[in-house]
């Protein structure tokens, strides 16, 4: 048994084990209904998926005997719908920021939690289709010349997926810049009407510029080296490359509930009355603003 492998299904174990705790939380919590928290919701659903798929990857790999070519293309089918659906979401979250701060005043209104199921359901059904993709033939099985890094994806396929990822970051970037102009202007008006002193808008603003980076480093450390290498690899380089880019990348699933979820305040009081019963008199109960991003 090949100790990355190992290493990738405790990862995966990890990442469904956390992800599990995210929707219990949202799904037992009936003030946690809005669409911010759905599209939190959806991002932890299909880390979770993400987690399971790398569970089952190993299972059929060193447990199902015989092998069985349909449980190796669902678990790589799996594969391809959760992480595509994982970083649909982000995008989607992404765009509901962007929103909320471009519509400031009509976002509630026009931002219903039903229109935003709609949105998810759609996004869903899209990453399912690409999860289907290996069963329905676009896979390297009958001629393993033609596989990529992510077998059993074919070299052109694992080309496109790559592209599509790169095009998606690129789209979030953008938009979290302007989320970013948007926040500093917003900073700079709420300080000229209410006489704030310079510092408490330098602080805001200085919050809200760690909350960027955060978010685009901790993604792009996780996901682009691997996006590369899988545009320019394939299925002839050393396997030791694809698993030490393949388990960042994986580890981006365990990360995202700690940026998108545990650091919500809302969903930080829930935790704290599910595992003690009360809230912590040093929580701070300062509401969010624009300038935080």
């Amino acid at each position: 048994v090949s100790p990355w492998d190992i290493a990738l299904c405790a990862t995966g174990t990890a990442v469904a084990g956390e992800n599990a705790l995210v929707l219990a939380v949202l799904f037992y919590t009936p003030s946690l209904r809005a669409p911010m928290f759905l599209l939190i919701g959806s991002l932890a659903l299909a880390d979770l998926l993400a987690g399971l798929g790398l569970v089952a990857n190993f299972a059929v790999r060193y447990l199902l005997r015989p092998p069985s070519e349909a449980a190796e293309l669902a678990a790589a089918g799996l594969l391809l719908a959760a992480f595509s659906a994982s970083v649909c979401s982000l995008l989607a979250i992404t765009v509901d920021r962007y929103l909320s701060l471009y519509n400031a005043l009509t976002y509630h209104s026009e931002r219903t939690l039903g229109f935003t199921c709609a949105m998810v359901l759609l996004m869903w059904l899209l990453c399912l289709g690409v999860g289907l993709l290996p069963l329905l033939g676009w896979n390297c099985l009958r001629d393993q010349s033609s596989c990529s890094i992510l077998r059993p994806v074919t070299k052109d396929n694992a080309a496109v997926l790559a592209v599509t990822f790169l095009l998606l970051f690129a789209l979030m970037m953008q938009l979290y810049l302007q989320i970013c102009k948007i926040a500093f202007r917003h900073a700079q008006q709420i300080a000229v009407q209410h006489q704030f002193i310079a510092t408490a808008q330098a602080s805001s603003t200085r919050k809200g510029l760690s909350t960027l980076s955060l978010i685009l480093g901790t993604f792009a450390l996780c996901w682009i080296p691997f996006a590369i290498y899988s545009l320019v690899a394939d299925s002839s380089y050393p396997a030791v490359y694809t698993y030490s880019l393949a388990l960042p990348a994986t580890c981006n699933s365990l990360i995202n509930p700690i940026i998108y979820a545990f650091r919500n305040p809302d969903i930080q009081k829930s935790l704290w009355l599910a595992c003690c019963g009360c809230i912590p008199s040093t929580f701070s109960s300062r509401p969010r603003t624009s300038s935080d991003v």
